[in-house]
Formats: structure tokens, sequence, C-alpha cells
């Protein structure tokens, strides 16, 4: 009897030990979740509070990987000690982010926060509304920092009227031009003020040889695949078409439909049939578009006016006497500038009630992010350790070794939220007078932003469809680009979104908005 006892207990013992071995290794699996170097990866969600209230507190996170490799722990300690937390972080390559939320949102093990991109944090809104994340709007008055957070972006986050959500801030616009200006000095011309000046630089700088080869080996425009980020968007806002989404007669509609986007597309296509811009740009990456530009095969990158330095410091490695400008005011024909915005964050970061099980529970974790708004906590998770990453010039942070901060900081600025005016920690120092340009232009876009009125709004239809009725409509803007279809060929795209759905997103959108009115 007593062997009979022993056999399910030695069985049993196998199967766990099978089990615990095939948890390790899925933990271990790259494309999934990645723990952080020399710490232990197996992470429990529902860790809450600690023995006592001057234990850390323990918070559980999945942070979105950008760099290839997962940090050490040094910053991530230095946060710890300064807050009194254990912050359990599982970092996750942003390929797969998407797909892990999903997977432990469906398996209810969802960690205490989790950062959802603006699409994303669309498809939850059903689950907010069932009351399983936390509404921490009526909290943030409670803490010196949270509560100076910017009233503007989160109205762009609520849900029906109420907060659940910390952002991210980002600059609500850093879109503008860089160019060659030396390319410009040497054909006599600047900086365009008009659309029409933009065209002249771009065919300049294609047909007048702007770098004195003797050849026709450069072009003006330097042009990728997506039609947001790259070029394409920005042009648009100089011809004034909405963004994404505009309001004509009291009704929501889809930018493709005000006149000011033919206008766009026209332009665009006379950039493209006169060869002043990349011919391959409908399958142009990112990279492949900066390339141009820093190899001195183009002259002009529409995009972001941050990127300048990294830019211009490419440059110089291939051409030392290579010279950049930023600039970003291009007026449309009645002398008016606009420029499209974001809602002003990147992420948001959510707190599910079934991993934050008490309104304690989530003073705690407010209590730590409103920590991490002090000016030295900030500048920690910034800037790294004073001396080893950065130093300090006339009051600003000078990084002095960046392999090293991208390295051990950079992918914890995950962490980070609000924004500079709200943390009040170091700017960073710029030696290169371009790039400090660059930065006083992107606040000055501030003052001529054209929003999207629909960031607050609900669309069922839209949620669903969204994607696939961009993409449709994405694929007409480039065939007509291309010339491959005309006007009508045009019209008859806009007519199958609108058959295919586009109707219902416009009609639940007007609703919206006429009752947000």
């Amino acid at each position: 009897m007593i062997l009979f006892k022993r056999k399910p207990i030695f069985v049993s013992f196998w199967i766990c030990s099978f089990l615990l071995l095939l948890l390790i290794a899925c933990s271990k699996n790259e494309n999934a979740v990645i723990g952080e170097k020399n710490e232990d990866s197996q992470i429990n969600y529902k860790t809450t509070s600690g023995k006592s209230s001057e234990d850390p507190y323990e918070i559980s996170m999945l942070l979105n990987l950008h760099n290839f490799e997962v940090p050490n722990t040094k910053i991530k300690r230095l946060i710890e000690g300064a807050t009194n937390t254990k912050l359990n972080i599982q970092f996750v390559r942003e390929t797969n982010y998407n797909d892990r939320v999903h997977t432990a949102f469906a398996t209810g093990n969802l960690p205490m926060v989790v950062p959802m991109s603006f699409q994303m944090f669309n498809q939850y809104k059903d689950a907010i509304r069932d009351e399983q994340f936390w509404e921490i709007g009526p909290y943030l008055e409670e803490f010196e920092n949270l509560s100076k957070l910017k009233p503007e972006i989160l109205s762009n986050t609520k849900v029906d009227g109420k907060i659940y959500s910390l952002y991210q801030g980002r600059p609500l616009s850093r879109q503008g031009i860089i160019y060659r200006k030396d390319w410009a000095r040497n054909l006599g011309l600047s900086a365009p003020e008009t659309t029409e000046e933009f065209f002249e630089l771009a065919r300049a700088f294609t047909e007048d040889d702007p770098n004195r080869t003797g050849v026709q080996d450069t072009i003006g425009l330097t042009e990728r695949s997506d039609l947001v980020f790259g070029a394409f968007k920005t042009i648009s806002s100089w011809f004034g078409v909405p963004n994404e989404f505009g309001i004509k007669d009291d009704e929501i509609l889809p930018e493709f439909m005000f006149p000011e986007y033919m206008e766009t597309l026209e332009y665009m296509r006379e950039l493209y049939q006169n060869g002043y811009m990349n011919q391959d740009f409908p399958v142009a990456s990112k990279m492949e578009q900066q390339s141009l530009l820093v190899n001195g095969e183009a002259g002009i990158y529409v995009g972001s006016m941050a990127d300048v330095i990294n830019l211009y410091n490419q440059a110089i490695l291939i051409n030392p006497d290579a010279e950049f400008d930023v600039h970003s005011k291009v007026r449309r024909a009645d002398g008016e500038f606009g420029i499209w915005a974001i809602p002003g964050y990147s992420n948001l970061l959510l707190f599910p009630k079934s991993s934050v099980k008490t309104e304690a529970d989530l003073k705690k974790i407010l209590s730590f992010y409103d920590q991490l708004l002090t000016p030295e906590i900030s500048n920690l998770l910034l800037w790294g350790v004073e001396g080893e990453h950065y130093e300090v010039i006339d009051g600003m942070a000078n990084i002095i070794n960046s392999a090293l901060h991208d390295q051990e900081v950079r992918p914890y600025l995950a962490l980070e939220i609000g924004e500079s005016e709200t943390h009040k920690g170091y700017e960073r120092y710029f030696s290169y007078d371009v790039q400090v340009k660059a930065i006083d232009l992107i606040q000055q876009n501030e003052k001529h932003l054209i929003h999207n009125p629909t960031i607050s709004l609900d669309s069922d239809t839209f949620v669903i469809k969204g994607s696939q009725l961009k993409q449709m409509m994405e694929d007409a803007t480039i065939q007509f680009i291309l010339g491959q279809i005309d006007e009508d060929g045009f019209q008859k795209a806009v007519e199958n979104w609108y058959t295919s759905g586009g109707n219902r997103i416009i009609e639940e959108f007007t609703q919206a908005y006429q009752c947000d009115c």
C-alpha cells in the first residue's frame, strides 16, 4: 500500500517538473517576453503590497523594447532605491507587444501597469467601460506632480469624459523640413516660404547641379512609403488638409473628401513625374529615405526636425563640408500655415483591476509615477548617472557616452510620463546650433496645429474596419501619385471606402461629435 500511494506522488512530481521546465523555456523565447539581464524573469503579476509600509512596494509592468538587447538593471535599481519600490519589468519587443498584451488580457494575466498605443487604447475602450481598468482622474489632484499633467493632453485620453490613464508626453508636432543649406546657397536660394517655393527648391536641387559636380546626380525630395510620418501628410497640411478627419457642415468627414487633398495629390504627382523625388518611394523605408539625404543624393527631407542632429552627424562622415538647416512654415496660397498634430502622447498607461486589487494599491502605483516627475529622479531616468552617462553644461544635460546611454538608460525611458514642462528635469544640451533651432521651431509649431477632431470620439466601425479602409485609401493615394489612376479612379476608391463601412464611420463619428458638442 505504501508503494501504491507513492507512485502517483512520484508521477505528479515529474509532471510538475516538466511544466515548470516548459514555462522556463517559454520565458526564454525572445519573440515573446524578455526578462532583464542579471534578474529573475519569473514574475508574479498578482504581487501587490509588501509586508509593511517600509517594505519596497512591488509593481509589475510590461515595457516596449526598442533596443536589440535587454538593458542591465543599474538604472532600474537606482530608481527602485529612490522610490522604495521593486519593479518587476518584462520587456517585450515592439513587433510582439500587441500580441503579448492581448494574450495577457485574454488569460487574465495582465501586469499592474500596461502601456498602450493610441490604436490599442481604442480597442480596449469596451473593457474600460466595463470597469476592468481603474479610473484615475479623481486621484490625480492628490499628487503634487501628477496634478500638473497637461489638461489638454489628458482630455485627449478621456473615455466618456473620464480619465483612465497616464500619458507619455510627446511634442504635438515635430514636423518640418531638413535641407542642404550649402546646396541652397550654391543656387542662391533660401528656405521655402510657400508651396510654390518648395516646389522650386525641389526642382533646382534636381536640375541645377546644387552640388557642383557638373552632372545631374541629385534629386530634390526624399520620400518613403509611410504617408503619415513621411513627407506626404506634412505637405498636405501646408495645403490645409484636415488631420485624418475634418468637420464640414457639422459632419465628420475623412480627409480625402476635402478638395485640398486632391490639390496635394496633384502637387505630389507633379513632383514625382518630373523626377524631383525618388521614384521608389512606395517601397522605400525610413532608413532608405534618410540615406538619400545623408549620402548627398537628395537635398530635402520632410519629417521630424528633431532628426537633424543624427542625420547631420552621419552626413559629415561622408562629406565633412555638408551643411544642414531646418525650416517649418510653408504657407499655402491664402498665406496661412498649418501643421498636423499628434494627440500629445505616444503611449498611455492603464491599470487593470485584475492585478491592482485595491484603491490603496492604485495610490501606491500613482505615487511611484508622481515621484518619477521630481527633477532628481526624472534626470536619473532620462539621462542616467551624472559623470558616467552625462554632464551638466549651462544647466542642461550633455550625454558624454552615447553608446553607454543607449545601452543602459534609453530602454528605461519607457517608464517616463508627462513631458519636460511637467517634470522640470534637465533639458538636453546641444552644441549643434541647427538642432537648437529645430527645438525652437517645434515649439513654434504649437501655434499652428491642425488637430484630429475624432481623437476622443468613438466609432465601433472605425475600430473594426479602420485599418483596412485606411489601407484602401493609402493604396489609391500612391496609385494617383504614380499616375496609375486619375481623379475619376481616385473617386471610385472613395466610393468603395464609403460602401465598405466608411458610411458607418462617418455616421458614428458625427453622432458622437454632435452629442459631445
